[in-house]
């Protein structure tokens, strides 16, 4: 560890929080509520712990909530720090080393996401399978040490991506899959870069994730990811995406996409 994560780590021993469960959440827009799900929980804002992102994004609340959903022992990041907010793309980095050193070993992460398949209607769940990482950044520029070489063939893993399907499944929620395609933000993409991003594979854009991603995997974590489409991307099927339309119709997913995460957490945690 590093001395921020130290801090980090000693900053939530104070708290109680004395290690941190295998499982980790990320909840991205509009799934910020999922927290009050937990039992016997303990909130800690991020603004307590050192080196943790104090978000400026509505519906990213900063706090890290541990506590029991459907009986298994969670973490919850209640929101994240975004590249866009202050051009750092290591934003989530102490966050996701400090769950890692206090005994994270999975990280789920969702996110609001523009849609560029016309069939998927928002508000569509996407279990994402791979990414492409349009930015022009990266979290592990200027990190020392060959363990920055991080290998990402296999950054979304297959396993938890099955279990997300089960949890589909068992409450016949619609889990389409698709690779998501990173840009920095906060500006929405141009209809000429979403006609670039077809054309390159993507199925998804969005301005979160992918460095997260990128850190768990440095520091030796299985990720999983699902997206909610909240709009149609710019300049498809009519698409002109708005912020107010991605809170809008995460909200409207929230109740499928808690069902689902419940389901996940009974199987994976």
């Amino acid at each position: 560890m590093n001395e921020t994560v130290d801090a980090a780590a000693a900053a939530l021993r104070a708290k109680g929080l004395d290690s941190l469960p295998p499982l980790a959440i990320v909840l991205g827009s509009g799934l910020g509520p999922f927290a009050d799900e937990a039992s016997a929980a303990v909130a800690v804002s991020y603004a307590d712990i050192p080196g943790f992102p104090v978000p400026s994004v509505e519906g990213h609340a900063g706090r890290l909530v541990v506590g029991a959903v459907e009986g298994r022992r969670v973490a919850l990041f209640q929101g994240r720090g975004h590249y866009y907010e202050r051009g750092d793309a290591k934003a989530m980095r102490v966050a996701i080393e400090t769950f890692r050193a206090l005994g994270g070993k999975t990280l789920l992460l969702t996110n609001a996401a523009g849609g560029l398949n016309k069939d998927w209607l928002p508000p569509s769940l996407v279990a994402i399978t791979d990414h492409i990482n349009f930015s022009g950044t990266n979290p592990l520029i200027g990190r020392p040490g060959k363990d920055s070489f991080v290998p990402l063939t296999h950054a979304y893993d297959e396993g938890l991506r099955a279990k997300l399907h089960e949890a589909a499944r068992a409450n016949d929620i619609e889990l389409h899959e698709g690779v998501y395609m990173w840009f920095s933000g906060p500006s929405f993409e141009t209809p000429a870069e979403i006609r670039a991003a077809r054309i390159l594979g993507a199925d998804l854009v969005g301005m979160s994730t992918v460095p997260e991603v990128i850190l768990a995997r440095r520091a030796g974590m299985r990720c999983a990811a699902v997206s909610v489409v909240t709009n149609f991307a710019a300049g498809l099927a009519g698409g002109d995406p708005s912020h107010e339309e991605t809170q809008e119709y995460a909200r409207l997913a929230a109740d499928r996409f808690q069902r689902l995460l419940r389901s996940f957490i009974r199987e994976a945690a």
